[in-house]
């Protein structure tokens, strides 16, 4: 058994595909049509056959209310591996993204925290040399 996909709730599948696209570097894996919106997954492109992230709409009352208390406890819904969260750090803010925490060393990870415009904050940590 393997994790094959991982879903975010996000509130608009375009400017989602756009932000981990174009900022965060993902590439779009699959986008099938259902209806109003569409199963979309993007991926890394250092392991493009590795796990899928699903960019879910988050229409069910139940998913905007647990993005929400996680937002006001500044709480990342996930954590995405970096290389170097310090190098990390600096080109996406040069990109323009928001960060609710600066790099922070801890217990042998360094981490940093972000905004990804779509109501999530989303954590990158690396191991510490």
């Amino acid at each position: 058994m393997r994790i094959g996909h991982m879903s975010i709730h996000i509130d608009d599948q375009a400017k989602a595909l756009s932000f981990y696209t174009g900022t965060l570097g993902f590439v779009k894996k699959t986008e099938i049509p259902l209806g109003g919106h569409s199963w979309l997954t993007v991926v890394s492109p250092e392991e493009p056959d590795g796990v899928e992230l699903v960019l879910e709409p988050d229409d069910h009352p139940a998913a905007l209310a647990y993005k929400r208390a996680l937002v006001a406890d500044g709480i990342p819904f996930t954590v995405f591996g970096v290389k170097d969260v310090r190098a990390e750090y600096e080109r996406l803010r040069a990109l323009g993204v928001t960060f609710t925490q600066e790099p922070l060393s801890m217990g042998g990870m360094t981490t940093a925290v972000f905004d990804d415009t779509c109501g999530n904050l989303i954590q990158i940590a690396s191991p510490e040399a």
